[in-house]
């Protein structure tokens, strides 16, 4: 009796103390009595273990128990025979950190199968950090974010627009002090994209500075390499340097060989980095299911002559030619839009690198540059790359995506690398798409199908489950997810999102 009364004492305090979850956050957290049964599931537990027969209980926000069991009275029981049971995916290179406070349901996230987004790559994120995450929290999203502090932001933030150079001794001291900034405000790593225009300036000392700031906090490196074409090997390279100057683990960003030049070359990328891991690198890097990137049109021109008709026209046969480079946005003349350069001059009468050359014009009068599709991947490479055990699955989409790997990323390479292709096992695939980035962000009850792991997961039927969204209609959205729960609770279920918005700004 008197512990009875001691625990009715401590449930009265902690409601005086206010510890208890806010209204807004109980509207969209199941009730702590709430237990929900899965039955006779194929399980993937994440590690890339074979699949199992198991009945999975959440309770709250948590794996409760797996094993053969009876539901109890009053459990809530999903029958999920044929369908497989997995941890939520994780998105660690996701961009809809615009797209997100305008719609926290994330329809075309989480109708993927993905539970937590990593925002803020390429260098380029919200500022200020700690704003940015507290509006977060106060208007959670259906799915769980986590947030990188940009190279690029922070350079702008110090150097402004004078940024066509070299940062000087105090400027990069500057950068340093606003990465531990960030990082005490809630980032959890620094990202760059030294191929863009405000970064693309920086040296490799300023870059080690900064990664360095960042692994101090325990951070990582996410980083969109220099050169991502025919100076691939170079930039490699200098991405490994920096990993080891800095002592800090690396996330390539989106591995590819993206020029005619470096095609067919994955082997020889991959000895490189394998021989880095041998030396105590810690190198992963992801990799979306498409043969076509997404970027702006300047990065097409490396040594940045965009109106130079021989840098032009190189730049155009360094990925194959004019028609595997499609305009996906410029508000200057949105007829340009899903329209290849190639088509454009045709219609137009004109040389393509005449058309090139149009383009850029246009857009430097309205300060804008158009965004660009560019198909110049093989299926070999990508092929070798994914099948490497240190390479995760990401989309580098998100919401408003011109892309289609903004809506279809993982269903793709669930119906497609897995199903049709059988490049990789379904226990493999999974894997990449949970517990290898949780492994990469630290976190130990994400990416992980066990008893007191957070209930991140996402059920689905393997024998139907592909991607619909295509270039012409990039938000459509995939088949085969069944239902998807963020911290236990149902975001996705019956081809729609349910409204419910649970989740959570994450830590390091």
């Amino acid at each position: 009796m008197n512990v009875v009364r001691r625990l009715g004492r401590l449930a009265a305090l902690i409601l005086c103390l206010g510890i208890l979850p806010s209204h807004a956050d109980q509207t969209s957290a199941p009730s702590l009595r709430a237990a929900t049964v899965i039955v006779n599931a194929q399980v993937a537990d994440g590690t890339g273990a074979s699949l199992k027969s198991a009945d999975v209980r959440i309770v709250a926000d948590r794996i409760a128990r797996i094993g053969i069991f009876e539901p109890t009275k009053g459990d809530r029981v999903i029958d999920a025979k044929g369908l497989v049971l997995a941890p939520g995916f994780i998105d660690i290179h996701n961009h809809s950190a615009e797209g997100l406070p305008g719609d926290p349901l994330a329809e075309t996230q989480i109708a993927q199968g993905i539970t937590t987004v990593i925002l803020g790559p390429d260098g380029f994120s919200p500022w200020p950090i700690g704003a940015w995450l507290a509006d977060r929290r106060k208007e959670p999203a259906a799915l769980n974010l986590a947030l990188m502090v940009g190279h690029a932001t922070v350079r702008k933030q110090v150097m402004g627009e004078d940024y066509e150079r070299a940062a000087r001794p105090g400027e990069i001291d500057q950068m340093v002090r606003l990465v531990d900034e960030a990082m005490h405000e809630g980032a959890i790593g620094l990202s760059s994209g030294l191929e863009y225009e405000v970064a693309s300036y920086s040296t490799t000392d300023e870059v080690v500075a900064l990664a360095g700031a960042a692994a101090r906090d325990g951070g990582f490196y996410m980083t969109h390499i220099r050169d991502e074409a025919d100076k691939s090997f170079d930039a490699l390279e200098e991405e490994i340097s920096i990993g080891e100057r800095a002592h800090i683990p690396i996330e390539h960003s989106h591995i590819k060989l993206g020029t005619v030049k470096v095609w067919n070359k994955a082997p020889q990328f991959i000895r490189i980095i394998e021989a880095a891991r041998k030396r105590g690198v810690d190198f992963f890097a992801d990799c979306y299911p498409y043969d076509a990137w997404n970027s702006t049109i300047k990065v097409l021109v490396p040594d940045k002559q965009w109106k130079n008709p021989g840098s032009v026209a190189q730049a155009l046969a360094d990925v194959g030619g004019a028609g595997h480079v499609t305009i996906s946005e410029f508000a200057p003349n949105p007829g340009y839009e899903r329209h290849t350069i190639e088509d454009l001059a045709r219609m137009r009468g004109i040389t393509p690198v005449e058309m090139y050359i149009r383009i850029i014009g246009e857009g430097d009068a309205a300060t804008t540059e158009a965004g660009v599709i560019g198909q110049s991947m093989t299926e070999s490479d990508i092929k070798a790359f994914y099948q490497q055990p240190w390479v995760l699955v990401a989309s580098d989409g998100g919401l408003g995506s011109d892309h289609p790997r903004g809506a279809g990323t993982f269903p793709r390479v669930l119906g497609v690398f897995v199903r049709e292709k059988h490049w990789l096992t379904l226990a493999q695939a999974i894997r990449k798409m949970t517990s290898l980035p949780a492994q990469r962000l630290g976190w130990k009850d994400r990416g992980i199908l066990r008893e007191g792991a957070f209930a991140d997961l996402v059920l689905f039927d393997p024998k139907s489950v592909i991607d619909r969204s295509t270039f012409a209609n990039p938000a459509e959205l995939p088949v085969g997810i069944d239902r998807v729960f963020v911290n236990g609770v149902i975001v996705w279920q019956d081809g729609k999102p349910t409204g419910l918005r649970p989740g959570r700004v994450l830590p390091r």
